[in-house]
């Protein structure tokens, strides 16, 4: 079976970050995990830039006037819901504006 060939990445880290990190046994490890972990559960939108384009601005503004951005009052996790599905009496809350503030 033939290894994986690794790869060093770097980044920049302000000072704060730096102390943690530097307080941290096995870093790489720690850095890979946490990588790994926020990959898994990237946007499906933006992809995990945080940044949604024009085109996938006016097809979620669409998308909202048929769905609510809501808050589960028991876990806090906010969610989309069907508008003709908002009051079938699950414990959700409207999120004000439509985004989580």
């Amino acid at each position: 079976m033939e290894k994986k060939k690794e790869r060093v990445f770097s980044f920049k880290a302000d000072g704060d970050l730096s102390t943690a990190l530097e307080n941290t046994p096995n870093r790489s490890e720690f850095i890979r995990k946490a990588l790994l972990a926020a990959l898994e559960h990237e946007c499906p939108l933006c992809r995990g830039t945080g940044v949604l384009s024009l085109e996938q601005g006016k097809h979620l503004e669409q998308f909202l006037t048929l769905h609510a951005l809501t808050r589960c009052e028991e876990c806090q996790a906010v969610h989309f819901v069907c508008q003709s599905n908002a009051d079938d009496g699950e414990s959700h809350t409207k999120v004000k504006g439509g985004v989580q503030k």
